[in-house]
């Protein structure tokens, strides 16, 4: 049993970016296609795609790759099953002084950090993109 889905997607990510693959297959979640869609938009990730598959269904996440260097240069956890944390509107981390993004799930779902500033609404920092 997998404890932490979050977690595992960032890691098959970050494995698939580090051996240059040219996609990844997740097993999917609506979280997960959240996630998805906010590194798509933030121009972490060319594409992805949804693939029914039986009861859960696959989330293919195309990587990109300008220049021949991965656009995901790291990816960290930051809210854990075992260690929540939460920030509030005023506290919203910054990643890497602006060039990464912080993923938060709020009261208006999951959205990128400076979305999540400009609504005024706090929540639990998920991961951190850079």
């Amino acid at each position: 049993m997998m404890t932490d889905p979050v977690a595992d997607m960032l890691t098959r990510i970050r494995n698939a970016c580090s051996t240059k693959k040219e996609r990844v297959d997740i097993p999917m979640s609506k979280l997960k296609a959240n996630i998805a869609e906010i590194l798509k938009k933030e121009g972490f990730i060319s594409n992805y795609r949804i693939i029914k598959d039986g009861r859960q269904g696959v989330l293919r996440i195309y990587l990109w790759y300008p220049e021949g260097k991965s656009a995901i240069i790291g990816l960290k956890r930051v809210s854990k099953p075992g260690r929540r944390v939460y920030c509030g509107k005023d506290d919203i981390p910054r990643v890497r002084n602006g060039y990464g993004i912080a993923l938060l799930s709020t009261s208006k779902g999951v959205m990128p950090d400076s979305q999540a500033r400009e609504a005024g609404v706090g929540g639990e920092v998920l991961c951190e993109v850079w």
